[in-house]
């Protein structure tokens, strides 16, 4: 009796022990299908969702990394009063474009004019705007900033401000000393540029008396210009608005200073453009004078045109 207990017992807890290890198997293969299920979402889910786009970059990266890939040459001749504007603009140029180098000779207004139209450079630097011969000829007047022309004289002068006639007359030598517009007595020293500068041909139409012009100094630069103005007792002469400095004194006229504010109201007598011509529209010409032309008129080329002291158009 006792045997049957014992093994009646040991059968339950036979039964027990399989029933337990049953269910133990059981959930432990539904916590393995889970952990199957989140692998397989993980890992073989939409691609879109679990791999990153390539970046490709916006389309204007692409438009100025292509633009940036140009290559060949630019070149440049011309007014030497556009020499810090060209200079300048040759270099922050080709930093940008690395492919692409640009010259620049300054060889005076006419001189550029006549190199462009004969097809040995590709822009013409002209300081004054264009004749009517000239853009019959098939140039093209395109204007980059405005530049006004100071009257200077040496430091120690007394006269500070001058009449449009006046100034005429002292160019003409029908005034040759400076006690007749209430200075010292001292004979005026007449300094001017050389035949064919932009400048000169500027400063002579404004004053209307082209042709009639009486130097004592024709000077080839408008920074020789300067120097001789500072260093000679009497003297008078005219350069760019950009290059003045304290070793001369500008002049007034009408009693106007030669600033950029007075410039851009029209109040200041002596004005002039500065253009770089092209041999036919810029959309003509090739890919890298195109290019030039795009990065002066883009935000950072105008502001190194205002870096330079000149005056937007």
């Amino acid at each position: 009796m006792m045997n049957k207990r014992v093994s009646g017992i040991a059968a339950f807890i036979f039964v027990c022990i399989f029933v337990i290890g049953a269910f133990a198997a059981c959930s432990n293969k539904s916590d393995d299908a889970a952990s199957g299920n989140n692998d397989g979402n993980n890992n073989s889910g939409n691609p879109k969702s679990t791999q990153a786009a390539p970046d490709t970059g916006s389309k204007d990266d692409k438009g100025e990394e292509a633009a940036q890939d140009i290559s060949g040459t630019v070149t440049m001749a011309g007014s030497t009063s556009m020499e810090k504007l060209a200079n300048a603009a040759a270099e922050s140029f080709m930093e940008k474009y690395p492919g692409v180098t640009v010259t620049a000779e300054f060889t005076g207004s006419g001189a550029g004019i006549e190199a462009v139209s004969a097809g040995t450079v590709d822009i013409g630097n002209s300081s004054r705007k264009l004749k009517d011969s000239e853009k019959s000829a098939g140039m093209i007047e395109n204007i980059i900033a405005i530049d006004g022309i100071a009257v200077i004289t040496d430091t120690a002068n007394t006269v500070k401000d001058l009449t449009k006639e006046q100034l005429a007359q002292i160019f003409t030598g029908t005034i040759t000393n400076w006690k007749d517009l209430g200075g010292a007595d001292q004979p005026i020293v007449v300094v001017g540029r050389e035949a064919g500068s932009g400048t000169r041909g500027a400063f002579e139409e404004l004053l209307e008396i082209v042709d009639k012009a009486a130097y004592s100094n024709e000077i080839n630069s408008s920074g020789g210009v300067l120097a001789k103005v500072s260093s000679t007792p009497g003297a008078i002469g005219y350069v760019s608005l950009d290059i003045i400095d304290d070793t001369v004194a500008a002049v007034k006229l009408e009693g106007v200073e030669p600033t950029e504010e007075n410039i851009k109201a029209g109040n200041y007598l002596l004005s002039r453009p500065f253009v770089m011509a092209t041999k036919g529209e810029i959309s003509a010409q090739k890919e890298t004078v195109q290019a030039f032309f795009e990065y002066l008129k883009s935000s950072e080329g105008q502001e190194l045109i205002k870096s330079v002291g000149l005056i937007l158009p």
